[in-house]
């Protein structure tokens, strides 16, 4: 059922009509068994994957508390008598307990996850390294509606118990509602239990103005999703989908494909914030405004922010802090020169954590490439911050409208070039046709009608341009003063309401529908 299509429509307003209508204390049951209706009209047998991972988890996580607190009592009951050896030793016995419980929970799910995943991907390699010397077959094999987002974050919240930053749900179901919650189960974003849990379940009265706001927001995710990315969805597969589309119509894909991915994506995520929203449900912001960022690292701390935190407080900060991790830093400080030895251990985990972001977007090397680009790119540009200072110094552009514009542009073009792995899903292909861009570039592509040829009319381009504007000015009143919703609702109640007016008419005299209209999946949801 996808956010875009007429069925999801009626089943949201219905959801959100009982939501209002039944006694609070039962809201959270509610929205349990909505997203359990959601996910099993996707596929029924999905139901078995959430379901497991839910159990498992929860379970595993009371383990560990239950542990932890066992050793709490045990130390304080009989502090008296234990030697600081022995409670030592005790708690030391207590931590790898702990530590076995949550290794099994990780490795559970991870099974889970990768197998369903990855399975593929491991038997084409396979087959490739024997060259025919031995066979395997693919595996029929079904991958779970938003496995990778709600895999995470449930992990997530067992790491944090197991470290003693958060306290286990010892109520199943309401566990459960943690997982499944149907809104962000299909593209996230990746929820902290601290953060979503106290509204999710919390008892919501009927707010005007919270769910004004909520339906505005969903009303701006549908305008990008189908007036824009659904429309420009066109020409980028007919762009990407034949070789014979080099030089110029590489940089227009490339382009394309930028906006295209931003305005599905992040419409993605306004629809399903704004129904949360429309609940009185807060769910963490997963952009903020990427497109106006002056470098890399700056752009993925904007750019699906609840990703980027995970892989950083889950991968990165373990990785960097585990035994083998320091005894190499301190091997590495001590026979290395001083500038690489004490950059050692982030070089390496830093690597892991891209390396891992590339995995989990797909199983095809292009994604593991476009990983490690982006890897190389922020490390090359860490290593280049005093060449930076100098140059900034020396000319003092650094602070200035213009070269900060330019600072915005070239991130962009960076951004838009790495993410050419994922558009051409081929790494040889990838390089051939970005090397067009220099060898075969025609400027005549831009006026003498081929950009008509690629499915996209003049006014499809008319509504691009219009569209891109509105996103532009939008997210630029964004930058410089906050909060769009809560300037317009400063003013008068009618024109908010008639923007919300204006939003829908678009939507439905804009949107890309056409003969046959079948609404393009969010990009997202197949990671």
């Amino acid at each position: 059922m996808l956010f875009t299509s007429m069925p999801f429509v009626i089943f949201l307003a219905a959801t959100l009509f009982l939501y209002y209508i039944i006694p609070k204390k039962a809201q959270w049951g509610f929205l349990l068994a909505a997203s359990y209706v959601f996910y099993a009209i996707a596929d029924l047998r999905y139901l078995l994957f959430i379901m497991t991972t839910t159990v498992t988890v929860w379970y595993v996580a009371l383990r560990v508390e239950k542990i932890n607190l066992e050793q709490k009592e045990y130390i304080k009951a009989h502090k008296a008598e234990l030697s600081k050896e022995e409670k030592t030793a005790y708690k030391n016995r207590g931590k790898r307990r702990r530590w076995h419980w949550l290794l099994l929970g990780l490795l559970f799910n991870l099974g889970i996850l990768s197998v369903t995943k990855y399975t593929n991907f491991v038997i084409s390699n396979l087959n490739s390294l024997f060259h025919g010397a031995v066979t395997m077959q693919p595996v029929d094999m079904i991958v779970p509606l938003g496995i990778s987002f709600y895999t995470f974050q449930s992990l997530g919240y067992l790491i944090d118990v197991y470290r003693g930053k958060q306290e286990a749900q010892h109520n199943p179901l309401k566990f459960a509602l943690f997982v499944s919650f149907f809104p962000q189960l299909a593209q996230g974003p990746i929820s902290r239990y601290n953060q979503l849990a106290p509204t999710l379940l919390a008892e919501h009265s009927f707010e005007v103005k919270t769910f004004s706001y909520g339906l505005m927001r969903i009303l701006w995710g549908y305008f990008k999703k189908v007036v824009i990315a659904d429309r420009i969805i066109t020409g980028v597969t007919t762009l990407i989908g034949d070789a014979k589309y080099t030089g110029a119509y590489v940089f227009c894909a490339m382009f394309f494909y930028a906006f295209e991915l931003y305005c599905d994506f992040t419409g993605g995520i306004d629809i399903t914030i704004g129904i949360a929203e429309t609940m009185g449900i807060r769910v963490t912001e997963n952009f903020n405004l990427p497109y106006f960022s002056k470098n890399i690292k700056e752009y993925w701390n904007r750019w699906h922010i609840t990703m980027g935190t995970w892989f950083t407080d889950y991968i990165f900060y373990p990785i960097s802090v585990c035994g083998p991790m320091l005894k190499l830093s301190k091997w590495s400080r001590t026979h290395l020169p001083k500038a690489i030895g004490k950059r050692v251990t982030v070089y390496l985990s830093c690597f892991a954590v891209w390396l891992a972001t590339g995995i989990w977007h797909g199983a095809a090397w292009n994604f593991v490439a476009w990983g490690l680009t982006n890897y190389v790119v922020i490390m090359v540009s860490q290593e280049l911050e005093p060449l930076y200072a100098r140059f900034h110094a020396r000319f003092g552009w650094k602070g200035k409208t213009a070269y900060e514009g330019f600072q915005i542009l070239r991130t962009v073009v960076l951004m838009s070039a790495i993410r050419m792995f994922d558009c051409y899903r081929d790494v040889p292909l990838t390089f051939r046709m970005m090397g067009s861009m220099f060898t075969s570039f025609r400027l005549s592509t831009f006026w003498d009608g081929s950009l008509l040829q690629i499915g996209l009319s003049a006014s499809d381009y008319a509504v691009l341009l219009a569209g891109f504007a509105v996103v532009l000015g939008v997210s630029v009143i964004k930058l410089k003063s906050g909060s769009v919703r809560d300037r317009i609702y400063e003013k008068p109640a009618f024109l908010f309401y008639q923007l919300m007016a204006v939003l829908l008419v678009a939507i439905l005299v804009l949107g890309a529908y056409g003969v046959g209209y079948d609404s393009s999946q969010f990009i997202y949801t197949q990671f």
